[in-house]
């Protein structure tokens, strides 16, 4: 039971990249654009985190520059979509293959080196410890000890919830999909909702990128592994809500949680044990296709 507690702590860590590149790619899925560059942008954003933190010896202003390189990429990636028509898949896919190159050759240019990048003389993200909840057995494990990211993350959560249904862009937003005439016919544009759910997106994935690296110490190439993709697969697990995103996130991290715990305890292969949050990814891929056949026959 003891092994369960910190396992649910670090379940918290590695669900937040995930949380905020979902929130993200939520606002731009609601307003009909898969975007599948979730993982490109990720991957811009800690690079540029570590970057800024490494010549300037500030977290915030790793922060900012990896919401403003995020955000510039986001930028591109609708303007190529939505003025040029670019296939969105296509486009998106573009900017994974760049962010993966793309840093590599300004690790090299920058550090001198195509490998890890570390921070070195630099003091870890700071912890919240929350009085009383500490004490409190699995409540302490999950709410309690945890980065500034984990409660920004909640609360840009909560914001968004009430962005998406409490305000006239939220109900803008969720229009694009299915009755974007009908949005243009009461003057809106469409893409205009779209361009800045693009916006959003970046943003959120900066500060998801920010934490991955920041929270290591260290940039490595392609450290997102996978990240941005199963967050794709969270948006649709959690139903398209931010309810269910943040349940999502939870289930994937505490799968990868596991699998680091469950190496010196289970009798099994390493390698089979580390691909248990993927096998994951894969049957709730299956098991969302499953339920949207269901609900859509035809």
């Amino acid at each position: 039971m003891k092994n369960l507690f910190p396992a649910l702590h670090s379940a918290v860590t590695i669900m937040t990249p995930l949380l905020f590149a979902a929130t993200g790619g939520l606002f731009t899925e609601l307003a009909g654009m898969l975007n599948i560059a979730l993982e490109g942008l990720l991957l811009a954003g800690a690079f540029s985190a570590i970057a800024a933190v490494y010549f300037t010896g500030s977290f915030t202003a790793g922060l900012i520059a990896a919401v403003c390189v995020s955000v510039t990429l986001s930028a591109l990636l609708a303007f190529t979509t939505l003025n040029l028509r670019s296939n969105v898949f296509i486009t998106g896919l573009a900017a994974n293959l760049l962010a993966g190159g793309l840093t590599v050759v300004l690790s090299q240019y920058f550090f001198d080196t195509r490998g890890v990048v570390v921070l070195h003389g630099t003091a870890h993200l700071p912890l919240v410890t929350i009085p009383f909840i500490n004490a409190i057995p699995v409540m302490g494990a999950l709410l309690s000890g945890h980065s500034v990211y984990v409660y920004m993350g909640w609360l840009l959560l909560l914001v968004s919830w009430m962005v998406i249904y409490k305000t006239p862009f939220g109900y803008h937003l969720r229009a694009c999909d299915k009755h974007s005439a009908a949005l243009a016919s009461l003057g809106i544009q469409p893409d205009t909702c779209r361009r800045i759910a693009f916006l959003v997106s970046g943003f959120f994935c900066g500060i998801g990128g920010s934490f991955l690296s920041l929270n290591l110490g260290a940039f490595v190439p392609n450290m997102t592994a996978g990240k941005g993709w199963i967050a794709l697969v969270v948006i649709f697990l959690g139903a398209r809500r931010p309810l269910g995103i943040l349940a999502a996130a939870f289930v994937f991290g505490l799968a990868e949680s596991f699998s680091n715990y469950a190496q010196g305890l289970l009798n099994m292969p390493a390698d089979f044990i580390l691909a248990m949050p993927y096998l994951l990814t894969l049957l709730a891929m299956v098991f969302v296709s499953v339920r949207q056949k269901g609900r859509n026959p035809h």
